[in-house]
């Protein structure tokens, strides 16, 4: 009994360590030079930017501003106004933008407006379609960049997605800035050096308008982006990593946006985890598709703050197992985890978290996972399955 109980326990924690495996592996690969994207073969395509928004008057204005003088003749910006209530599809047009207004209160999310926008776009065709979200500012030569290499790679396109702490932050968003900085810069980057897919982030996508049919945009899924990229690369186009074209936005300054936004990316990761992950290990096994197992097994990494409080759960629970009943296997691969964990943190953090976050500071990390628990929790007890929008600072 005790043997069996040995061998249950030590795969069980074979499993909790699996992730930090692959996110050492990333982090390790992305050590290395970056990879240099080919030049471009093509000429610049024609290009539409879909700008989805709800209720987002107060930054609309802004994000337009960087996307206008980037656009050539012949290209569209198309800002979609969602079930809003405010003036953003007048502030819109006052910037410049054509606007299309969607009202549907059944129908709510992203994945909505992106397909009516689509709809709406078809009367006059791109090339590409880029969706930049309304909070986004695109870095200076990102639309030829992200469009180019879209059509050069044939394949969907994710800009480096960034977001930043706000001036004057607290050490909490300090740690989320660094934690995205890992998932959407350091992962994608290390992936990226053996030729490998990235998931797609829902902000600066290219998408050529010819592979549109492979996916369903109209869903009200709490995470569409993973979904797209997952259902992407299951059609024989995984999604390609272009870092040479930026797009960042920040976190919400209140306590509500920020409580808001973390409980719909987080339920959303973890529900696919579990409802999605086992079938795609055996899809991706099954048809050999190396692509959809490292999509698959990036996936399988849940947010860094999660991975620290099951480590750390595993590794109390298996020494204590140790001291009751004598069974060290178990002890061994927990404390393996936690250092490898510990080791790949510091790894990113001395390459690419510097400018973000102090040493000190990242210290508080653990702490920080401490005070997600309660989110956590709501996963099991009422988690959250639908689309909500991130409340803003000013409204």
């Amino acid at each position: 009994m005790i043997t069996l109980f040995n061998w249950l326990f030590s795969g069980l924690l074979i499993l909790i360590v699996l992730p930090v495996g692959v996110l050492f592996v990333q982090v390790l690969l992305a050590w290395l030079p970056a990879r240099s994207l080919p030049s471009a073969k093509s000429s610049r395509p024609r290009v539409a930017v879909l700008v989805p928004a709800h209720n987002e008057s107060s930054v609309i204005v802004a994000t337009l501003n960087t996307i206008g003088p980037q656009l050539l003749e012949g290209d569209r910006l198309l800002v979609v106004a969602d079930n809003c209530s405010d003036d953003t599809a007048s502030l819109a047009r006052a910037a410049g933008a054509e606007v299309v207004e969607r009202s549907n209160d059944r129908q709510r999310g992203k994945g909505y407006a992106l397909d009516f926008g689509v709809r709406h776009l078809a009367s006059a065709a791109p090339d590409v379609i880029i969706i930049v979200d309304a909070d986004c500012q695109i870095s200076e030569g990102f639309v030829e960049r992200l469009a180019t290499c879209c059509i050069d790679s044939g394949r969907p396109t994710q800009s480096l997605n960034l977001m930043r702490a706000p001036a004057g932050s607290g050490l909490k968003v300090q740690i989320a800035e660094f934690a995205w900085c890992v998932k959407n810069r350091v992962r994608p980057r290390g992936w990226a050096r053996l030729g490998l897919p990235c998931q797609l982030m829902g902000t600066g996508m290219a998408f050529a308008w010819r592979d549109l049919p492979l996916i369903d945009l109209a869903s009200g899924h709490i995470v569409e982006d993973l979904k797209m990229g997952l259902d992407f690369c299951r059609s024989g186009k995984p999604p390609l990593f272009c870092p040479d074209a930026l797009v960042t936005s920040y976190f919400p300054r209140s306590e509500e946006g920020l409580t808001t936004q973390r409980t719909r990316w987080e339920h959303g990761h973890l529900g696919v985890i579990l409802g999605d992950t086992p079938k795609l290990l055996v899809e991706s096994m099954a048809k050999g598709n190396g692509n959809l197992l490292a999509m698959t097994l990036d996936l399988l990494v849940p947010p860094l703050a999660l991975l620290t409080l099951a480590l750390v759960a595993a590794l109390g629970l298996s020494w204590l197992v140790f001291l009751l009943a004598g069974i060290l296997a178990p002890a061994l691969i927990a404390t393996t985890g936690v250092l490898l964990l510990a080791a790949t943190i510091l790894l990113a953090w001395s390459q690419f978290g510097r400018e973000i976050i102090s040493f000190s500071a990242l210290m508080y990390a653990p702490f920080y996972a401490v005070k997600k628990i309660p989110l956590y929790i709501g996963f099991l007890l009422k988690r959250q399955v639908e689309w909500v929008r991130s409340k803003r600072d000013d409204n």
